[in-house]
């Protein structure tokens, strides 16, 4: 079982020194995951928030940055989080599947449903 999922930011997070950092990991939500950012107040204040949470936990590296904080999710362009969002939902519902495949012509990786595989769906 990949518990972990490999992603490319549309845009990409810009450090501090102006590198930007697109390629990056996400793993699979626990319960706890799901759980604990509902107990945060700012959750209470702004369920919108819940989704900059849960990112911040299971984000696991964006480029070379390893430690994901909520607020490295606030700083990310609005297509990567939306980008993130759909990750998140697609890695964590029932059984759908995502990964990282490049073209065999230019090398350029791209992310696919890996469902539409199995189902003989793919590029339809």
């Amino acid at each position: 079982m990949q518990t972990e999922i490999g992603f490319t930011l549309p845009r990409g997070l810009v450090d501090a020194g102006g590198a930007v950092h697109r390629e990056g990991t996400m793993r699979l939500a626990t319960a706890r995951d799901e759980i604990e950012p509902l107990r945060d107040a700012e959750v209470r204040q702004n369920q919108a928030y819940l989704a900059v949470l849960l990112l911040s936990r299971t984000v696991t590296r964006i480029g070379d940055v390893t430690e994901v904080t909520p607020e490295i999710v606030e700083g990310l362009f609005a297509a990567d989080f939306d980008h993130l969002q759909r990750l998140y939902e697609r890695i964590n519902s029932d059984g759908e599947a995502v990964g990282v495949v490049s073209c065999p012509e230019c090398a350029h990786e791209f992310e696919i449903d890996l469902t539409e595989i199995e189902d003989g769906r793919l590029g339809e």
